[in-house]
């Protein structure tokens, strides 16, 4: 019989991560010194965040999207690989302009 036993510093270390995912979630959107504002569309690395950036650019144009550089501290596997993590941003646009 096989039974896992969690101890309290791994219950510990899935809550910590699990309030820096709930943390990440709010943030949605923000706004640049020139007033514009910008939706989040994307939060990771790795090959899903080439992909993702790919497609958007493809779709909203290089001049109305944004990388951000997130610390991976606190994301075990990204830290464990020495990955960066990363946001996407979209700036909002009116339509038909």
């Amino acid at each position: 019989m096989n039974i896992k036993v969690e101890t309290a510093e791994v219950v510990k270390e899935d809550k910590a991560h699990e309030e820096l995912l709930d943390k990440e979630a709010r943030i949605r959107e923000k706004v640049d010194k020139h007033g514009k504002k910008w939706r989040k569309v994307y939060f990771g690395g790795g090959p899903h965040f080439r992909n993702w950036l790919d497609q958007t650019i493809e779709l909203c144009g290089k001049e109305n999207v944004q990388v951000e550089e997130v610390d991976s501290k606190g994301f075990q596997c990204f830290e464990e690989a020495g990955e960066k993590m990363y946001r996407i941003w979209v700036k909002e646009t009116k339509p038909g302009g």
